[in-house]
């Protein structure tokens, strides 16, 4: 009989948690799986209680919340035997979107029972893992504004992304990239993708790869972001990426030189980060239960 641990914010998700705790409930408590549930007070009560599961023993943990709450969770998981499971019930919801697991808790827990386990990447910048993305420029600044509206999706994102256009004040990036140096005047995106979007179905990289053995940059100057945006059919078609004016790159390590220290994004939270940014990929790291 499996283990099954389903770590929940009762901060997230719309309904209450124990429309998500009937959710798995229903799902999951068979003769196949022993289910046990914990809430996750903070983003240490939750790491910590992570541990100790994987201390006894635990074959899977299903994760009820958000990108941030999946960050946290997944960083403890890896390099683990343990599969992780994502019952989406954040605002965005990237790391769920990419994989296409339902946004309603039934559909999930259903999804995820009848679901096969996969191996994905993991990137690492500085000492920090991440499974979405990570952003340098505008597209991390953004995540400053976003923080202190009162609430979440993707209207708020947009007036705190409008916000940051007036303020941000670009600086030049000087980047190797698996050898290859590139200088970078005035970027204002800088994103390095794991998974294909930010969230809300926001795409940044459309075609990434869970388990390609690679990272993805999309980068954009200042200068050339007014005539991105006027390509409405790339966005359309999922193919801005492969616009002339967008940097785009496959890679394995990457070391970022700034001129002044400025903060990152990291799955949607804001870091403190110094000059100097390395990247790497993790490839494998992370057990993920995916819906067939």
């Amino acid at each position: 009989m499996k283990q099954v641990l389903v770590l929940i914010n009762p901060k997230s998700g719309v309904g209450g948690p124990y429309r998500y705790i009937t959710a798995v409930q229903n799902a999951w408590d068979n003769d196949e799986h022993d289910v046990f549930y914990q809430f996750s007070q903070s983003a240490a009560d939750g790491a910590a209680k992570v541990r100790r599961a994987i201390e006894y023993g635990i074959d899977t943990v299903l994760v009820v919340g958000g990108d941030g709450m999946v960050n946290t969770i997944g960083c403890e998981l890896v390099g683990t035997n343990v599969s992780l499971g994502v019952i989406p019930a954040g605002s965005g919801n990237g790391f769920a979107r990419h994989f296409k697991i339902p946004l309603q808790p039934v559909a999930a827990a259903e999804a995820l029972l009848h679901g096969h386990t996969a191996p994905i990447d993991v990137g690492k910048v500085n000492n920090r893992l991440f499974f979405v993305t990570c952003s340098m420029a505008w597209d991390a600044a953004l995540v400053e504004s976003f923080e202190k509206y009162p609430f979440r999706g993707l209207v708020p994102y947009v007036l705190a992304g409008a916000q940051q256009l007036l303020e941000y004040r670009a600086q030049p990036f000087h980047v190797d990239l698996d050898g290859e140096l590139l200088e970078l005047k005035h970027p204002l995106i800088f994103t390095v993708a794991n998974l294909s979007q930010f969230g809300s179905d926001f795409l940044v990289a459309p075609d990434a790869q869970a388990d390609s053995g690679n990272l993805e940059l999309v980068a954009i100057e200042k200068k050339d972001v007014p005539l991105v945006l006027t390509q409405v059919h790339r966005f359309i078609e999922k193919t801005f990426h492969h616009h002339p004016l967008v940097t785009n790159r496959h890679f394995k390590k990457m070391t970022v030189r700034r001129e002044t220290p400025s903060p990152i994004q990291v799955d949607g939270e804001l870091l403190q980060a110094e000059t100097e940014v390395h990247i790497e990929v993790l490839p494998s790291a992370l057990n993920v239960i995916i819906p067939n």
